[in-house]
């Protein structure tokens, strides 16, 4: 039995490649759906474009972090110096106080950030790879009902004598086969293409209006804003001190 396995997939492999080398050197046909690859070949677009998009995100929630922490810092720093200096305790302190707040928006939006960042990297990584898995098995059983189309075709031309006979029949029953798995991914490509292309739009709708919000709201200073937009977003900031990874380790 395992033999017959080792036998089955070598002729099959052996077929593919004879295939895959006359398509490439332009002696072998190619079944083509122009409409399907073309959005095939978008969505590949799409996806580094959108790899792209989380790669600078995380980049500027890295920024920002910095920059929390660096306020922090100084903002530490501030409150110490108003306490030891009372020449200069007011100046000191409302320096103190104002970095402190620039902290907490800071925090208010990065929880925002990291949110877009989280939610971009499951539509790409996870929906938009999910799909582009089903395109490489629709590919690879193009490639497989081409093979076995053209063996048919060859035999179809020979001689036909009963064990040719025998040949042709075994032929038309695995071309039959891979036609049927053939037409089935491609059926399922399209579906999970329409799917996604559905998806991507509400993802996007939703993350775009996020992020437009939580950085016109944070550059402008209006802290209340900022805290409201988190809240129509559903998103809640971890507790401080709280024994979970902080948002930038899960990245």
């Amino acid at each position: 039995e395992k033999f017959d396995i080792v036998k089955k997939w070598g002729i099959n492999t052996y077929k593919c490649t004879k295939q895959l080398l006359s398509e490439r050197f332009g002696r072998g046909s190619r079944t083509v759906d122009l409409e399907l690859e073309t959005q095939i070949e978008l969505l590949r677009e799409t996806k580094r474009k959108y790899e792209s998009i989380l790669q600078l995100a995380r980049a500027l929630t890295s920024h920002l972090y910095s920059l929390v922490q660096t306020q922090h810092a100084l903002g530490d720093a501030f409150a110490d110096l108003s306490q030891k200096s009372p020449e200069l305790q007011e100046e000191f302190g409302y320096n103190a106080e104002t970095q402190k707040l620039l902290c907490k928006n800071g925090e208010t939006l990065l929880g925002a950030v990291n949110f877009f960042v989280s939610s971009i990297n499951t539509l790409v990584n996870k929906t938009m790879e999910d799909t582009l898995m089903t395109v490489k098995q629709y590919e690879t059983a193009r490639l497989e009902y081409d093979a076995y189309r053209t063996d048919l075709e060859e035999l179809s031309m020979g001689p036909r004598d009963a064990s040719a006979v025998s040949r042709l029949d075994t032929a038309q029953s695995q071309f039959q086969s891979h036609k049927d798995k053939y037409e089935k991914l491609r059926a399922d490509v399209a579906i999970k293409l329409k799917f996604l292309e559905e998806n991507k739009i509400k993802v996007m709708h939703k993350q775009l209006l996020l992020f437009h919000n939580a950085i016109s709201a944070y550059f402008a200073g209006n802290q209340q804003q900022l805290e409201q937009t988190l809240k129509q977003f559903n998103i809640k900031l971890k507790t401080p001190g709280a024994e979970k990874p902080s948002w930038l380790e899960e990245q």
